[in-house]
């Protein structure tokens, strides 16, 4: 039993950081008794090969078997990753699972970041190129048009793969969050609380991402058969989304509309901006607005829409190794999101402290 796995281990059919099967799915497997199972994965986990964590299951470690299949110094390529920029803790975690991902499949990871500028974007692109990248995953600026580099590539067949948001109407592979159903999750949870004047915070919808999110915002009003007052909507200009400028427009804008109780905000960044702003309302106007957001925000008791960026990251490395390795199939994945609550969170905190 123990060979069998060290095996599939040297082939590479386990790789570092997965997951072992159980010992019932190994007594299944090979038809074994689950006590040979056991002392099969207890006698891997002493030498150093797996690590068995209490409640999620047996892994597979970086040893002497995971070295050894293939060196060290030796990388099948480079690949590159474009991002409009690193601001949040959201583009992080991107970066750190993508290249989490590349590198185990032997792959090295180069880094460009466009600051939202499809000039760079572009120039990013043809740079990535020029070094022979053996494929690119991108997350594309916030446009209103395609940039024609990225279409090029489409039409190239260049390996390549979108992330977070997609181009409508090209065929591309893309991953994406489940923007829609998230928000619309989201947006029910608030009407079912009783909020009926739900304020929306946004950059000027221009891409997928904020374009689905909105969707789903109107959906959650449209099966209520309520009533939606797109009045009540703040979309802000890219130069309009600093510290030092947009807490005081939504604040200038809480302010103008008193009748909102809740705010959903379209990302973490405007999440903590709109928090700032509710806060210095309340101290004047002692006015209580819920807030809900898409990706967490670092606040205690904030409601939020979680994305699974582990597992949108190992979707789109896999849909590029696809194309590298000749397959050309292009295809949209949609990966689901989960809301998660400020009581559960806050309730969290007491517990803990």
């Amino acid at each position: 039993m123990k060979n069998k796995i060290k095996e599939q281990i040297q082939t590479g059919k386990l790789r570092v950081g997965d997951r072992v099967p159980s010992e019932k799915e190994l007594t299944e497997e090979f038809h074994v008794s689950q006590i040979t199972t056991k002392n099969a994965l207890t006698g891997l986990a002493e030498e150093g090969i797996v690590e068995r964590i209490k409640g999620k299951g047996t892994f597979v470690c970086d040893s002497n078997l995971t070295t050894s299949m293939s060196p060290p110094n030796k990388s099948k390529g480079l690949i590159g990753i474009i991002l409009p920029n690193m601001k949040t803790k959201i583009e992080q975690e991107f970066v750190n699972y993508i290249e989490k991902y590349v590198s185990r499949n032997g792959y090295n990871l180069i880094i460009k970041i466009t600051r939202e500028s499809q000039f760079e974007e572009a120039d990013a692109i043809e740079m990535f190129r020029k070094m022979e990248v053996k494929g690119m995953i991108i997350f594309p600026t916030e446009k209103e048009t395609y940039n024609d580099a990225v279409l090029r590539l489409s039409l190239d067949k260049f390996p390549f793969v979108l992330i977070d948001r997609y181009m409508e109407n090209i065929l591309t592979y893309s991953v994406t969050s489940e923007n829609e159903v998230g928000t619309f999750d989201g947006i029910s949870y608030l009407l079912n609380k009783g909020h009926k004047n739900i304020g929306l915070i946004s950059p000027i919808i221009t891409n997928t991402v904020t374009n689905e999110r909105s969707k789903g915002f109107e959906n959650a009003f449209l099966k209520r058969r309520t009533t939606i007052n797109k009045n009540l909507w703040l979309l802000l200009r890219f130069n309009e989304i600093y510290p030092n400028i947009t807490p005081k427009l939504i604040r200038e804008f809480l302010l103008s509309k008193p009748e909102v109780t809740a705010v959903f905000t379209m990302n973490a960044e405007l999440a903590l901006y709109t928090h700032l702003a509710i806060s210095s309302l309340n101290k004047v106007t002692c006015r209580e607005i819920e807030l809900l957001t898409f990706d967490p925000p670092g606040i205690t008791g904030v409601s939020f829409i979680k994305q699974d960026i582990a597992e949108c990251s190992k979707k789109t490395v896999g849909l590029l190794l696809e194309q590298i390795e000749g397959i050309y199939n292009p295809k949209r994945i949609y990966v689901p999101v989960k809301l998660k609550l400020g009581e559960d969170m806050e309730l969290l905190d007491t517990l803990l402290t």
